[in-house]
């Protein structure tokens, strides 16, 4: 994959899934934006790749909040003048696992800002740069929760079933521009957002297990190659897929 010196704004990027994708393309040479809610990890991320001998920043990002998202890319634009590629990963679950008639309206209000109208103000505004640029690639982190039934999480299954429409409803309207936006769907990986699920009872993770053929979790590693696959030239003919990485779960 030929991503070297390709400008890359990754959200979410201080842990998890998004960590090992800000450093997998910094292990390919690409200039990239680290972009968290906690400066602190994205600072940590930022000095990880920079000491590898890659080129890195970190920028607090909320993105709930336009002003900061507008203000991310902005940061971007005015120091590398462009975004080649924009991954947008920040995402959260909800507090507790509960039916539809007891889901809490806080826990529903927090995701769908996150997961939902988050990666709605990250397309939007990155979407203008690339069209003035006249190109671009973008990835959205959706979920195999936004592919099938997910009981007992309605606004993360919600949320992430809007970003596979999202995805494909923009690839459709930005194909003709040469911009690319595909997503991936990942099953159950080492992340906070498992650790919480895997924290609700003690067998919970022989559970899960039993519904992955492969019989393990996936690695946010294995999350960051087909991100970054998918904005690369190596995929230059897709747009509006889904990727999806469970081993196996969804068959």
């Amino acid at each position: 994959m030929n991503l070297r010196t390709k400008v890359v704004v990754i959200t979410g990027a201080g842990s998890g899934i998004g960590a090992s994708t800000a450093k997998l393309f910094g292990h390919h040479g690409a200039i990239v934006i680290v972009s968290d809610m906690n400066l602190d990890s994205a600072q940590e991320v930022a000095g990880e790749i920079k000491n590898l001998g890659g080129n890195a920043t970190a920028i607090k990002t909320d993105v709930t909040n336009f002003e900061e998202v507008e203000a991310l890319i902005a940061m971007t634009v005015k120091e590398h003048h462009q975004i080649d590629v924009m991954v947008n990963n920040a995402g959260i679950g909800g507090a507790h696992q509960k039916k539809t008639a007891e889901h809490t309206h806080d826990d529903w209000h927090k995701v769908i800002a996150v997961n939902q109208t988050g990666v709605f103000y990250c397309m939007q505004v990155a979407l203008r740069q690339m069209t003035k640029q006249g190109y671009g690639a973008m990835v959205n982190v959706a979920s195999l929760a936004g592919l099938k039934a997910s009981g007992n999480n309605l606004s993360y299954s919600a949320s992430k079933f809007a970003v596979v429409g999202m995805t494909k409803s923009a690839a459709l309207e930005y194909a003709h521009k040469n911009i690319r936006i595909n997503a991936v769907c990942p099953g159950y990986t080492h992340s906070a957002l498992l650790d919480q699920l895997l924290s609700t009872r003690e067998d919970m993770g022989d559970i899960l297990k039993r519904y992955i053929p492969m019989r393990r979790f996936g690695e946010a590693d294995e999350i960051a190659e087909g991100i970054c696959w998918l904005a690369s030239d190596n995929s230059k003919f897709m747009t509006g897929q889904t990727l999806t990485l469970d081993g196996g779960t969804s068959l």
